[in-house]
């Protein structure tokens, strides 16, 4: 009788475990997005969205778009990539996936899309996530949520939407996982990252497949990025030399979360100097059908505006807020009292806490031999070259691969260093969001992220 059990309990072990995968079908299923209004013809990869639970109790959920590789590019066989928008308070739709890297982008029209040549599918499956609650489409039940985020809870709420969301998609289960990221979520990035390390400690073969991260034009630590964003703006010629020796002087170089009068004072004198230029990518022209880009000169980060504002941005706002394209991704179910908008003023405004620096977590995460790249895109003065450039150098790495020119069809497209433990690059003529200015070089960037080899130093 004993021996005849065995296969009994095997059998409905079996039984169990297709009844889970099953369940875990049709629960995605659901999100299944079968056509998007206004889309190109043949789409030929799979597209998920909708909403996973991070806190029952308060009710916040946040806003999912799962964008697979082409089923040419046999997309089991694809790594999983994170993206996470920053702001804090701006959305990785509005952003990732509709200006950048996404498949789509959307017509002037705001009604109609059209297919990205350089989108990151074709190298990955694609995970964009609206963060925290509050920005996007991601809501909370308890309006004081909106007003209380910060870098600690958007981790922890971000941690426990992957566990569900792996529950929700088990075939990405022990998949190859990276986490990737701009501006601000070079906070979102590393912190996320910590965590999904430090919970896998221990485990032989973790759900989450964690490899690595990769971070552009990232905010990384307060002190070298006063440095190198004024440093910036002098040498690129856009404020005086009495301004620049101001703000040297006056602001607090990241000691302090609040800058002083005297600084935002020498920062508003900075900003009109600088003029109506787009400070995103200083060398192209600013959308200015309703007056000039947005300029709030307040917070954290006193000098940094919380999103691009290219008349793209627009289009998001139009084409996201139709009911019919909201109905096919499954988005606003639970009727949010407010529009769409690509960031959100009330959580930005908000924002609660906010480490000083990354630089410590990098530090822990190169140690434990995770890959980790930072990209910076040359021509933004919000995050610049030189901030990236000043933070790494103060991690003290070991060099393998001296600074030299890599190249894309004979032309140079940036220059790149490779460290122990860390690689540098950056892309020549790109704005702050590297995707949006310089798709080609992006992906080719993403390629060698991905595969693990150095930028490449001949045509």
């Amino acid at each position: 009788m004993g021996s005849s059990r065995l296969p009994v309990l095997g059998f409905l072990s079996l039984l169990l475990f297709s009844a889970t995968c099953y369940s875990s079908s049709i629960n995605q299923e659901e999100d299944r997005i079968t056509e998007l209004p206004g889309q190109p013809p043949n789409v030929q990869f799979a597209q998920y969205s909708g909403y996973v639970t991070v806190n029952e109790k308060a009710g916040r959920a946040l806003f999912y778009w799962l964008v697979e590789a082409p089923a040419s590019r046999l997309p089991k066989s694809k790594p999983l990539v994170l993206w996470l928008n920053g702001g804090p308070g701006c959305s990785s739709v509005a952003y990732g996936f509709a200006e950048e890297l996404g498949p789509f982008h959307i017509h002037p029209d705001g009604k109609t899309l059209f297919s990205n040549p350089y989108a990151w599918n074709s190298l990955a499956n694609l995970l964009f996530l609206e963060s925290p609650a509050g920005v996007g489409f991601s809501y909370s039940n308890t309006t004081s949520d909106l007003y209380t985020a910060g870098d600690n809870r958007t981790a922890e709420d971000a941690y426990t939407f992957l566990v569900n969301w792996f529950e929700k998609f088990p075939q990405y289960k022990h998949r190859e996982f990276y986490i990737a990221g701009e501006s601000y979520a070079g906070h979102y990035v590393p912190q996320l990252s910590q965590i999904v390390y430090q919970r896998n400690k221990g485990i032989k073969n973790p759900v989450i497949n964690f490899k690595g991260f990769m971070a552009g034009n990232a905010v990384t630590d307060d002190y070298h990025d006063f440095v190198g964003t004024f440093e910036y703006w002098w040498t690129h010629g856009l404020i005086s030399d009495d301004t620049y020796k101001t703000l040297n002087v006056t602001c607090d170089l990241g000691s302090s979360t609040h800058p002083s009068d005297a600084c935002m004072q020498a920062l508003n004198v900075a900003a009109t100097e600088q003029g109506n230029i787009d400070p995103y990518s200083i060398f192209t022209r600013p959308c200015n059908i309703t007056g000039s880009l947005r300029r709030n000169l307040r917070g954290h980060y006193p000098w940094m505006p919380r999103a691009y504002d290219p008349c793209t941005e627009r289009y998001s706002t139009m084409y996201f807020n139709r009911p019919e394209v909201q109905k096919a991704m499954h988005a606003n179910v639970t009727g949010i009292p407010y529009s769409w908008y690509t960031c959100s003023n009330i959580v930005g405004n908000y924002w609660a806490d906010a480490p000083l620096s990354m630089l410590p977590i990098y530090q822990e995460l190169i140690a434990a031999g995770l890959k980790i790249w930072v990209y910076s895109g040359d021509t933004d003065s919000v995050v610049p070259v030189t901030a990236t450039r000043y933070s790494i150098d103060a991690l003290n790495l070991s060099t393998i691969i001296n600074w030299y020119p890599w190249y894309d069809s004979g032309k140079v497209g940036g220059w790149s260093q490779v460290y122990k433990g860390l690689t540098l690059v950056t892309v020549t003529g790109a704005g702050h969001e590297v995707p949006l200015h310089r798709p080609r070089q992006a992906l080719i960037l993403f390629k060698h992220f991905l595969n693990s080899k150095p930028m490449p130093s001949s045509g």
